[in-house]
């Protein structure tokens, strides 16, 4: 390198500035610094919810085997808030969890007016899913979504309603003014239509419209601080959360809370580089490590001299916030710049699969029958294929990072600036009996209702993302005897609610099952919410694909009619799914006469998706107007009367001379490991449940700095590190934790240890914090 006189640097000026015009300007054309003025003011925030990872039934599949037992990588709520300067103001909140409950939402508006006022409310924050499969369950309040968790678990509920507030309120204290950028682009192999069949029946007109049977596009938000640069992106996109089986029994966010971890450890590594640098990706997995860990000894020798120094040492008692204080990301985080908040967010996922290599037959592995999803007759041997087929874990890597690979082109390339008012309309209404005025072919309308809720025989067959059991199929709109009298038992059906339903035939009367309290929902929230050109539609539910392209499509036109200056051309419409609450289903006409399992699973009969269109249109026009809704009935809270069946921790305990934390199962001695192995530690350990670590972290990999300075390296929010929890016998007050690190290929050389964090009870009830270590071992 050569050094020239300050001299000729002076008389090379104009050079340097034209360089250092083209070097800004081809940042500014990457999308990697946006210079504007700000017009909003914008908060983000992030919390943990992942709730309790021992005994409590997963929410998604309703298998009564599927009992969480660990966690794969940690569950966060991730909140935006977008206000105008002295007027209207948004919350938007997406759940790494299976969808939103009405309790969850009371309770969190409870909270907020009691620190905020009225700045708060039901009309302008919404709380969405993205429909993982492998969250704990017992937090929603009626009977029918927690049947198989045993009921009401209260440790589910108050995580999820703790971690909401918080985030909400980090993105309240973070509030400072910024500007926000849309863009949109396709995802091709992320999701594919899993009932063809009920798709095919919508009317081949409206179907040419389209050249997919799903919706592949993502419309994603920037959000970039006035002061920081870029803080945050959410997108929206449509796949179902269930690359992990009904038979995982590790907690997860699935691929969209995987592409979320994956694209925040992405800009926390490279801040705004580039995505397929060397640097950026290995294996899918953005490394974070390599370039914290300056000068690591590369001499194999003296590493495995160094490991031999740290034998696995008896467990220990721990405070309480070790755990947190250890954690990866708490360790990168900068305390005076606001964390950068990733989410994708769940949409009209009704249909649409993860599985996309298709579903085929576990006995023969030919394909399944196409109209009822079986095989010899059987559901319970139809099963989709993910692209990382037979692993799901790989299966779930792959479509998160599908989807983050297109977040972060559209991320780097975003130009659109959201400019406009921010605005909302929010409305209850009951569905249960609506009154809905349908066109009538030829001229003129007529008036339908709808139906209190019911679920067909098809809803009892699952889907080829997971199947039911006994004989039950898709497809079915004539029911069987056998089935009808063990019904009846329960609830028989009258004539006007079979007729309201018809085609399904009703296997369950949930809406009008009321002992010992509501089975199903009948009042729900409808929500609109407007920020500049963008319109977020909040709906409780899960839309199938046609069914959302006709609720944006008419939304859209209503906020474009009558030459509405207000909302131009290019008008950003997208579908929040699972939101405020959840009511299941919602499907076309066409594809409810099908009663497929989505439609056998739309509750309030044929006309479902017409009531919605009509209310929504009803918001739609208030918003463009500038007019009030009316609220509409209150929904019930029914928290006093929830029922929890589930059995309490009454004590843990270890063999005699051994300790809580102590290495059950270590790594052997002078023991070395290659990027992609696997290493395997066992601890003696205690349930989860005592102490659900949020914020903090069950599992750690460490690795060592010098001679004795150790540096968290990976925790339970990494994907190559799994927390295993298992107790002999469900009774057995002994129990082992089981720490599996995936060596990622993107790991440093060096000396490392693997370190377990954990909570005992006593049979006094008290709670006694332990950690423990395994010996050091090399990675080459």
């Amino acid at each position: 390198m050569e050094f020239y006189p300050l001299s000729n640097l002076y008389l090379q000026r104009p050079i340097w500035f034209l360089i250092s015009l083209v070097f800004l300007l081809l940042l500014l054309l990457n999308g990697r610094v946006v210079l504007s003025d700000p017009n909003y003011l914008i908060g983000l925030g992030s919390y943990d919810i992942t709730g309790p990872a021992a005994d409590v039934n997963m929410m998604g599949y309703a298998n009564t085997e599927q009992i969480a037992s660990g966690i794969h990588f940690r569950l966060r709520a991730r909140s935006f808030i977008v206000a105008q300067p002295q007027g209207n103001r948004v919350v938007f909140v997406n759940l790494d969890a299976c969808m939103a409950s009405q309790l969850v939402t009371i309770k969190v508006i409870e909270r907020l007016k009691a620190r905020y006022g009225d700045l708060y409310t039901e009309k302008n924050v919404a709380i969405s899913g993205i429909h993982t499969h492998a969250g704990p369950g017992g937090y929603l309040q009626y009977v029918v979504y927690i049947v198989t968790s045993l009921g009401f678990v209260r440790q589910s509920f108050d995580a999820l309603v703790d971690g909401i507030e918080k985030c909400i309120i980090q993105a309240h204290e973070n509030l400072q003014p910024g500007s926000i950028f849309v863009n949109k682009g396709e995802i091709l192999d992320a999701g594919v239509n899993r009932s063809p069949s009920a798709y095919l029946n919508n009317p081949a007109e409206e179907r040419s419209k389209y050249k997919y049977d799903v919706d592949k596009e993502m419309t994603l938000l920037k959000f970039v601080d006035a002061k920081w640069g870029p803080v945050g992106s959410f997108n929206w996109f449509a796949t179902h959360g269930t690359s992990m089986s009904r038979t995982n029994s590790l907690i997860s966010g699935d691929n969209k809370g995987a592409a979320a971890r994956f694209m925040e450890d992405w800009f926390r590594h490279s801040g705004i580089g580039n995505l397929y640098s060397d640097e950026g990706v290995a294996d899918g997995i953005p490394r974070r490590v390599s370039n914290i860990i300056p000068g690591l000894h590369d001499n194999h020798h003296k590493l495995l001299e160094l490991a031999a120094s740290f034998q696995s040492p008896p467990g220990r008692p721990a405070t309480k916030i070790l755990s947190v204080a250890r954690r990866v990301r708490g360790a990168l985080r900068q305390a005076d710049k606001p964390g950068f908040v990733s989410a994708f967010c769940q949409s009209n996922c009704g249909d649409v699969s993860p599985n996309v290599l298709g579903a085929f037959c576990t006995d023969t592995g030919l394909p399944c029958d196409f109209n009822h999803s079986t095989c010899g007759g059987k559901n319970e041997l139809c099963y989709g294929r993910g692209p990382g087929y037979p692993d799901e874990f790989e299966s779930t890597r792959i479509i998160g990072e599908r989807q983050l690979k297109k977040a972060v082109d559209l991320f780097n390339t975003a130009s659109e600036k959201l400019n406009g008012k921010v605005d909302y309309r929010h409305s209850f209404i009951d569905f249960s009996q609506l009154e809905v005025t349908l066109p009538k072919q030829g001229g003129g309308s007529e008036v339908v209702k709808t139906c209190p809720a019911a679920m067909g025989f098809g809803f009892a067959a699952g889907t080829t993302d997971g199947p039911g059991a006994f004989d039950f199929k898709q497809g079915d709109d004539k029911g069987n005897a056998f089935w009808r009298l063990v019904r009846n038992l329960i609830k028989t059906p009258g004539k006007e609610q079979v007729d309201c339903q018809h085609p399904k035939p009703i296997l369950l009367d949930t809406g009008e099952m009321k002992k010992p309290y509501d089975w199903a929902p009948s009042i729900l929230p409808i929500q609109i919410l407007r920020v500049g050109q963008l319109v977020i539609l909040s709906v409780p539910g899960e839309f199938t694909t046609m069914a959302g392209r006709r609720l944006r499509d008419a939304v859209k036109t209503v906020l474009m009619s009558g030459g509405n200056k207000k909302f131009n051309s290019n008008v950003h419409v997208v579908i929040a799914g699972l939101t405020n609450t959840y009511s299941q289903y919602v499907t076309t006409i066409e594809e409810y006469e099908m009663q497929r399992y989505e439609g056998a699973s739309t509750l309030f009969g044929p006309h479902t998706l017409s009531a919605y269109i009509q209310e929504f249109k009803k918001l739609a026009a208030a918003l463009t107007s500038g007019q009030s809704v009316e609220p509409g009935p209150q929904p019930p809270d029914l928290l006093d009367k929830q029922i929890s069946l589930l059995t309490p921790v009454v004590m843990d305990a270890t063999p005699p001379g051994v300790h809580f934390g102590d290495c059950s199962s270590d790594v052997p001695l002078n023991s070395t490991f290659k990027r992609g192995d696997t290493v395997k530690v066992v601890f003696w350990s205690a349930c989860p449940r005592n102490d659900l670590m949020t914020e903090g972290t069950f599992s750690l990999v460490e690795i060592l700095q010098g001679k004795d300075n150790w540096f968290p390296a990976y925790d339970d929010d990494d994907f190559c590190l799994r927390f295993k929890w298992s107790r002999p016998s469900k009774l057995s007050t002994r129990s082992h934790a089981t720490m599996e690190w995936r060596i990622p290929q993107s790991a440093n050389p060096g000396v490392y240890r693997i370190r377990h964090f954990g909570a005992a009870k006593s049979l006094l009830g008290s709670i006694r914090h332990f950690t423990g270590s395994s010996s050091a071992f090399v990675v080459t």
